[in-house]
């Protein structure tokens, strides 16, 4: 039944379709590996063949126009477009148009996307350096004094909770003793003072 509706294609759908079911296929690989996390450098960049830049984007982020899942989705949307509305439109000439205007915009949808999840991973990342200073948090596990050993503290920073390595320079900190961070020391490990109470 295949064979014969295959056979009773012109080439000129026989190609659409080619070009269709291929993108198709791709898309659907592409898509399995970018939520398993394996395609962070299966995308081709195809400024990078004149050595020219992207312009602050990458192919990862999906903001760059030239790359191998782009050219995917405009001919995924090019493809299914033309396949539907060939018959219904019966002009060729306005279903290319139509066809292109989807496959277009397919990539621009993606492309935003792309850089929406990105915009989210990035706002995920808190600088510590530039935020933690000032931030005030707990001590759950207890701080030695003057810098003898870590504990570990629970800091609020951009209204998220981390936990960080923390030394003191003071007396030893207990656990659940309010904590105002004074240093970053590195990434990991942060400078605390006990927070005290002021009464009046």
């Amino acid at each position: 039944m295949i064979t014969a509706w295959w056979t009773a294609l012109s080439v000129s759908m026989k190609i659409l379709w080619g070009i269709t079911i291929t993108a198709s296929l791709i898309f659907v690989i592409q898509t399995v590996m970018t939520f398993i996390g394996a395609d962070a450098d299966t995308d081709f960049d195809f400024d990078s063949v004149d050595g020219g830049g992207t312009d602050g984007f990458d192919g990862h982020s999906g903001m760059n126009l030239y790359t191998f899942r782009n050219l995917v989705n405009f001919f995924l949307g090019f493809g299914w477009t033309a396949i539907l509305v060939k018959d219904k439109v019966g002009s060729t000439i306005w279903t290319i148009i139509i066809s292109v205007a989807v496959g277009v915009l397919l990539v621009v949808l993606v492309m935003y996307m792309f850089k929406w999840l990105n915009g989210m991973q990035q706002s995920g990342t808190i600088n510590v350096y530039k935020s933690a200073v000032g931030c005030q948090g707990t001590c759950y596990l207890a701080i030695p004094a003057e810098r003898s050993g870590e504990g570990k503290v629970q800091i609020t920073i951009n209204n998220s909770v981390r936990e960080y390595d923390a030394l003191t320079d003071g007396d030893a900190i207990r656990t659940g003793t309010p904590v105002k961070v004074v240093e970053v020391i590195n990434e990991n490990t942060l400078l605390v003072e006990e927070l005290t109470s002021l009464i009046i």
